[in-house]
């Protein structure tokens, strides 16, 4: 692959465009179109003779012609060495370089365009689909969008019906049909229907008549309808392609991405309707997650929690049930469960009478400390919660919108300081807490962010 460190820029994927030292060139029609039949030819030497006729396409033929014809398609080359020296003394010669063909007729003079592959966008967009065609799925999905980007237009828009450009304007074409149904594939490979869709949709809409891009289209939209079924908001934020999802179901049903389980501060996890409710949260994390041996979890939670130093130690006799050691509100355990991670959130405290109490600042102190252990230890994966504050511990100072917009809110916050935490936030709404929650409140406040950034509360969670 040859490259150049000049900042000469050919553009042939759409209308001709020059470009030097980052400044357009304007070059006159058939300048312009004398530039993209040498783009045309390949790199091939083509004879004055024949720029001329391909270039000029004059019928009428006149005393002396010949002579006229070299001398216009001179002219012409002179100009295009005049633009090209901007970026430096050398660059037309080095760019367009002539040669002598000897002939029946004598010797004729032919020009050879000798760009660089950083220099023309055709054949950047050429090694960027051959890259992408012998790549993993992630490396290829950026390879071909980047590719893609080239594409402003017909290739070889002023020469596009001749003859001579037939060949180079269908192997391009072919690149980007190629290029768009292998986006199509590597989005889906990586389970991102969402992006996929909107490629096979313009696929379809430039290839009406062809099945093949009808099925694809077809399939993608079945399945981001199965996939979205229980979803009732998404949101994707301004310029950080992250999404904030708000879905009707079961939590231990996200299986693709991590979970988030609110705790009390003594980490329990014996769930015998007691300390812990079979009904919770957590109950079901043991039942569902570790085949109801509570054991299993306990030896993780007492893995992650060696790493943070306990508030206080319970006596027998002030504390019979569960465990005696209280960690400070705010403390997160990443817990390994197969490919994924359960984050374990200590938001409530668990009083001596086995009651959980919370509030507004526990509730935002623990979010806030949430959010940066995601980043750190959730393999950029989706991440899901439930509406935390509205079970057992139940924060009465906020209604069930004011606890959605507390976690979109400091996810958002959280942004800011780190835009990879998570591609994506998924809150996870049981069907009876759904008729007391206001999403539209949820989606205005995602719309302000987009306006204002990352970093501005709601004043209702205050």
């Amino acid at each position: 692959m040859q490259t150049s460190t000049s900042r000469v820029r050919v553009s042939v994927l759409g209308p001709a465009r020059l470009d030097v030292n980052g400044t357009p060139v304007r070059l006159t029609p058939l300048t312009a179109r004398l530039l993209v039949r040498l783009v045309a030819a390949g790199g091939e030497a083509v004879t004055a003779r024949r720029l001329y006729r391909d270039v000029w396409q004059q019928t009428v033929e006149l005393p002396r012609q010949e002579l006229r014809n070299r001398n216009e398609v001179q002219k012409r080359i002179v100009e295009l060495r005049r633009a090209f020296d901007l970026a430096g003394p050398g660059h037309g010669a080095r760019i367009i370089r002539t040669g002598q063909l000897p002939s029946g007729h004598g010797t004729q003079s032919t020009y050879q365009l000798n760009l660089f592959e950083d220099e023309l966008d055709s054949a950047e967009f050429i090694r960027l689909v051959g890259d992408a065609l012998r790549a993993a799925p992630a490396s290829a999905v950026r390879l071909l969008a980047e590719a893609l980007r080239l594409w402003r237009g017909r290739p070889l828009t002023e020469v596009h019906d001749e003859e001579f450009a037939s060949a180079p304007v269908r192997r391009l074409a072919q690149l980007r049909e190629t290029a768009l149904r292998e986006l199509v594939t590597g989005h889906t490979a990586l389970g991102r229907y969402d992006l996929a869709l909107p490629v096979a949709e313009q696929t379809v809409l430039e290839r009406p008549d062809d099945p093949e891009a009808a099925a694809v289209l077809a399939r993608l939209n079945a399945r981001l309808r199965e996939r979205h079924s229980g979803e009732l908001l998404r949101h994707t934020l301004r310029g950080l392609r992250v999404d904030v999802v708000v879905v009707r179901g079961d939590l231990f049903d996200q299986e693709d991405a991590n979970l988030v389980v609110g705790f009390s501060d003594t980490f329990d996890t014996l769930a015998d309707d007691v300390v812990i409710s079979r009904e919770s949260v957590q109950g079901q994390l043991v039942d569902r997650l570790f085949a109801g041996r509570h054991k299993l979890l306990d030896d993780q939670l007492r893995r992650g929690l060696g790493e943070f130093t306990p508030l206080a130690t319970e006596r027998v006799r002030a504390k019979r049930r569960g465990r005696r050691i209280r960690y400070p509100i705010g403390t997160v355990v990443a817990v390994p469960a197969g490919r994924r991670r359960i984050f374990a959130m200590a938001y409530s405290r668990l009083g001596n009478d086995l009651r959980a109490r919370s509030g507004p600042a526990d509730l935002r102190l623990s979010l806030e400390r949430l959010w940066p252990s995601v980043a750190l230890h959730g393999l950029f994966k989706p991440v899901a919660i439930p509406m935390i504050g509205a079970g057992l511990s139940r924060i009465v100072e906020l209604d069930r919108t004011q606890l959605l917009l507390l976690i979109v809110e400091t996810f958002t916050q959280s942004l800011r300081q780190d835009p990879a935490v998570s591609p994506e936030l998924r809150i996870v709404i049981r069907a009876d807490d759904l008729e007391r929650t206001d999403l539209s409140a949820v989606e205005a406040f995602l719309r302000g962010v987009d306006e204002r950034g990352p970093a501005s509360p709601p004043a209702t969670v205050r």
